[in-house]
C-alpha cells in the first residue's frame, strides 16, 4: 500500500535526507572538536594537569570515596532504582545518612595521618607535628566513629552502653564489699569457721536430703573431715550472706525470726523505648487496615516489657447513594448522600491477624478483642528488644505493697502488656494451676511464688510442701525452715503427702468447729502467738509425672482439697510441661479457676489450659497468659525473673536461722499409720483363707488360677493377689 501511495514514498524520502544531514552535522562537529584537540593539545594538558594537581592536592586519596559515590549514584540512575534508593533512605532515617558522613570523615582522617588525605582531610585532624598531636588526632578520629556509631544504630549503642554502666556498677560494688570485709576481719583465715545452724544447713544442701535413708552400697561423705573447695566456696559466700544481710539492726522481727531486707534481691536496669518506632508501627497498622477497607485509627500505645499493645478504635463504615439531578443548563450532576453509616465489625480487624503481622514483618502478632473495660482493640506485637522484669522491681511497685499489707500470700507475677505491674493474693485464687512447654518459664513463676512469700512470712506463718519429681528444681530450698518436709523426689512419698495433707485438712475443720471460727483468720485471732495454726501451700513442679503413677487417687485427692481447703489456709500450686486431657482433667480444671498458661505448641493444648485459644502464639522466657478467678479472658504478662543468685542468697539467709524446733510431717510413720488404719477399716475377704491355702500348696499362682479355682470373678481374684502380695512383702521386711 505504501509503494501505491506518492505521498507517502515522498515523506519517506524526506525523512530519509533530514537523517542523513544530522549524521553529516555530526561528523563535521567531529572533525572539527579533533583538530581543536590537536591544535590546543599542549595547553589543554597542561590546564588539565594542572586541575588536576589542585583537586589531588585538595582532596588526596579521599577522591576514591567521591568516585565511590559518584559510580553509585550513577548506578544507580542507569538502572533505574534511584527511587527505590531514597524510598528506603527516607528523611525519617536521617540519622544513619549523618552516620555515613561521620564515618567518611573519619576514614578521611586515617588517610590524612599518613599524608594522603590532601589538605580536606589535615582539616579535619589539624597538622600533627609531634607524637603528642598525632595521639590526638587519632583520639578524634576514634570518637567520630563511635559518633558515627551512635548514629547508625542508636538503638544498639543504648543497650550496649546500658549493660557496661551495669557491669561497671557490679565491679565496683563487689570492690567495696570486700573492702569493708578486709577491713573489719583483716586478721581471719581464709576459711572462716561458721555458726553451727547455717552448717547444718549448708550439709544439707551439700549432700541432698538430710533425712532420707541411704540407698544400698551408698558411700557416706563426711564434710567436717575433708571439706571439698565447692563447699568451702559455699562456706565463705554463706557467710558473707548473713553478715551483709542479717546482722542489720533495722530488720523486721517477727516470732523470733528476722525476715529478709529487699536488697537481698538484685536491683534491674529501667530501660525506655522511643516514641518514634512504636508511631511508625502505628502508622504502617492503619496504613495496613486502610488497604483493606477497614477504617481505624491508634487511639494507645502501650509499651510493655515484651510486647507493645496498639490500641485501636474501629472507625465507620459508611455507605453512599447516587443522586443524578439536571441543572438549569440542562447538564446532569451526580451527588453522593450517605445512606447509612455503622461502626466497623470486630471480626473484620481480628480476621486480618496474619496481613498485619505480614506488615509489621512480626513473628507472632496476638488479638485482644476488645481489651476488657475498654471500648479499643489490642494488638499485641513483640518489642525488638524484650526487657527482663526484675522482682524487686516489680516488688517495690505500690501496685504489690498494697496488697501485701492486706495479705500475707500476696505474690507479685509480673508486669502486664502497657508495663503495669500484676500481683495476686494466693489466698483468693485459691488454688494456681500452671502449664506451658519446656523452658517457657514454668519453674521461674513457681520461684518467684516461693521467694515472694519467704520476703514476707516467718516459718511460724507460712510452710510449704514441695514436690519435685524431677529432683532438681525446687531442691534448692532443701535449707530453709519454712519447709515441713525436705523437698520430696520419690511418686511414693508424693502420694503419702497428699493424703496426709487430705487428713490434716480433716483436722483443722475440727478445730475450727471446736472454737466456732469459720475460716483460718478467725481462728488465729482468738490463738496465742505459739498456738496460731499456719497456712499450708502445696508446690508441685511435674504433676504428669504424679498422675501417671495414680491418677485416680491424685486426682481425687487434688480435687477435695481444691474444693474443701481454702477456709483452713491449704492452697495448692500445680505446674505441669504436658496439658493434655489426661493430666488436666476435667475435674482439676473446674476446681483450679486461676491459670497461667505460658507457650505452648498447639492450639489444643491451648484449650486445654485456658478454654481459648492464645497461648500457642506467645514468645516464651516468661511471656504468660494470666486468667484469674473474677476474669472472663485471660491477661498477658511478662512474668518476673528471679536469678540463682538470689534464691541462693535468701535460702543462706533463712538457713543461718535454722531452728531444731521447727516440726516436720513424718511422712514415714504417716504411711504406716494409714496401711494400719486401711487394714482395720477394709473387712477381709471370706475368700482370703482359701486364697491362703492355694498359695501354700502351689508354688506358683495367679489371678486367672484363683479364678478357676474359687469360682469368682476376675476383678475379686485380682484384688486377692494384691492382698497376698501385700502380706509377702510385710513378711518379707519383718524377716
Amino acid at each position: 500500500m505504501a509503494a501505491n501511495n506518492p505521498d507517502k514514498r515522498g515523506k519517506l524520502r524526506r525523512s530519509d535526507r533530514q537523517s542523513g544531514q544530522r549524521w553529516f552535522a555530526l561528523l563535521v562537529l567531529v572533525v572539527l572538536v579533533l583538530l581543536i584537540l590537536y591544535w590546543q593539545w599542549s595547553a589543554l594538558s597542561s590546564l588539565a594537569a594542572d586541575i588536576g594537581d589542585k583537586i589531588l592536592g585538595m582532596f588526596g586519596w579521599g577522591l576514591v570515596i567521591i568516585a565511590v559515590i559518584v559510580m553509585t549514584a550513577a548506578g544507580a540512575i542507569w538502572r533505574r532504582q534511584l527511587s527505590a534508593f531514597a524510598q528506603h533512605w527516607k528523611l525519617s532515617q536521617w540519622h544513619k545518612w549523618l552516620g555515613s558522613m561521620v564515618f567518611m570523615l573519619a576514614i578521611w582522617g586515617i588517610l590524612a595521618l599518613f599524608n594522603l588525605g590532601g589538605s580536606f582531610g589535615r582539616n579535619i585532624i589539624g597538622d600533627p607535628l609531634d607524637f603528642i598531636d598525632i595521639l590526638l588526632s587519632a583520639l578524634w578520629i576514634l570518637g567520630l566513629i563511635v559518633v558515627g556509631v551512635i548514629f547508625v544504630a542508636p538503638r544498639a549503642s543504648f543497650h550496649w552502653l546500658a549493660n557496661f554502666l551495669s557491669w561497671v556498677r557490679l565491679k565496683i560494688k563487689a570492690r567495696i564489699v570486700a573492702k569493708q570485709t578486709h577491713k573489719s576481719e583483716p586478721s581471719r583465715p581464709s576459711v572462716a569457721p561458721i555458726s553451727e545452724p547455717l552448717g547444718r544447713g549448708l550439709e544439707e544442701r551439700a549432700v541432698g536430703l538430710e533425712s532420707r535413708e541411704k540407698a544400698p552400697g551408698e558411700r557416706e561423705v563426711s564434710l567436717t573431715s575433708a571439706p571439698t573447695p565447692a563447699y568451702q566456696e559455699l562456706k565463705e559466700v554463706a557467710q558473707e550472706v548473713w553478715k551483709k544481710y542479717g546482722e542489720s539492726p533495722s530488720l523486721v522481727v517477727v516470732d523470733g525470726w528476722k525476715l529478709p531486707p529487699l536488697d537481698i534481691l538484685d536491683e534491674t536496669l529501667e530501660v525506655h523505648f522511643t516514641q518514634a518506632d512504636n508511631a511508625q508501627r502505628a502508622r504502617l497498622i492503619e496504613e495496613a487496615l486502610a488497604s483493606y477497607g477497614v477504617d481505624a485509627k491508634v487511639v494507645q500505645i502501650n509499651v510493655g516489657p515484651t510486647v507493645t499493645q496498639f490500641g485501636i478504635e474501629p472507625g465507620w463504615a459508611r455507605k453512599y447513594k447516587k443522586t443524578r439531578e439536571r441543572d438549569k443548563e440542562g447538564n446532569i450532576n451526580v451527588r453522593l448522600d450517605e445512606s447509612s453509616k455503622t461502626r466497623v465489625k470486630v471480626e473484620r480487624i481480628t480476621s486480618l491477624a496474619n496481613d498485619l503481622a505480614l506488615a509489621l514483618a512480626a513473628s507472632s502478632l496476638r488479638i485482644e478483642a476488645p481489651v476488657p473495660g475498654q471500648s479499643i482493640i489490642g494488638i499485641e506485637v513483640p518489642n525488638s528488644v524484650s526487657i527482663a522484669v526484675g522482682l524487686r522491681g516489680a516488688i517495690e511497685t505500690n501496685v504489690f505493697q498494697k496488697m501485701e499489707s492486706k495479705s500475707k500470700l500476696a505474690v507479685v507475677l509480673g508486669k502486664g502488656a502497657g508495663g503495669e505491674t500484676i500481683a495476686a493474693d494466693l489466698a483468693k485464687m485459691p488454688h494456681l494451676l500452671i502449664a506451658g512447654s519446656t523452658g517457657s518459664g514454668k519453674t521461674v513463676c513457681l520461684n518467684t511464688i516461693i521467694c515472694c512469700l519467704l520476703l514476707y512470712n516467718s516459718p511460724s506463718d507460712v510452710r510449704f510442701i514441695m514436690i519435685d519429681p524431677k529432683r532438681v528444681e525446687l531442691t534448692s530450698f532443701n535449707s530453709i525452715p519454712h519447709l515441713a518436709e525436705t523437698v520430696i523426689v520419690d511418686s511414693d512419698k508424693a502420694l503419702e503427702a497428699l493424703r496426709w495433707l487430705s487428713q490434716e485438712m480433716d483436722k483443722r475443720y475440727q478445730k475450727l468447729a471446736v472454737e466456732g471460727a469459720r475460716n483460718i483468720e478467725g481462728y488465729n485471732k482468738s490463738q496465742p502467738s505459739g498456738e496460731k495454726m499456719p497456712y499450708l501451700v502445696l508446690i508441685i513442679d511435674e504433676l504428669a509425672d504424679l498422675m501417671m503413677r495414680g491418677s485416680d487417687e491424685v486426682e481425687r485427692i487434688l480435687c477435695r482439697l481444691a474444693q474443701l481447703s481454702r477456709a483452713i489456709g491449704i492452697h495448692l500450686v500445680v505446674a505441669t510441661q504436658r496439658p493434655s486431657v489426661d493430666v488436666v482433667t476435667g475435674l482439676i480444671k473446674a476446681n483450679f479457676p486461676t491459670r497461667i498458661s505460658f507457650a505452648v505448641t498447639s492450639q489444643v493444648d491451648s484449650r486445654t489450659i485456658l478454654d481459648s485459644v492464645g497461648a500457642e502464639k506467645l514468645l516464651g522466657k516468661g511471656d504468660m497468659l494470666y486468667m484469674p478467678t473474677e476474669a472472663d479472658k485471660p491477661k498477658r504478662l511478662q512474668g518476673c525473673f528471679v536469678s540463682d543468685a538470689e534464691i541462693e542468697r535468701l535460702v543462706y539467709f533463712w538457713g543461718s536461722q535454722r531452728r531444731e524446733e521447727v516440726p516436720s510431717l513424718k511422712i514415714d510413720e504417716l504411711s504406716l499409720d494409714l496401711r494400719e488404719a486401711k487394714k482395720n477399716t477394709i473387712p477381709e475377704d471370706p475368700f482370703l483363707e482359701a486364697a491362703r491355702k492355694l498359695e501354700l500348696e502351689h508354688k506358683q499362682i495367679s489371678a486367672s488360677f484363683l479364678q478357676r479355682r474359687l469360682r469368682i470373678g476376675y476383678p475379686r481374684a485380682a484384688r486377692l493377689m494384691e492382698e497376698l502380695e501385700e502380706e509377702g512383702k510385710e513378711e518379707g521386711g519383718e524377716g
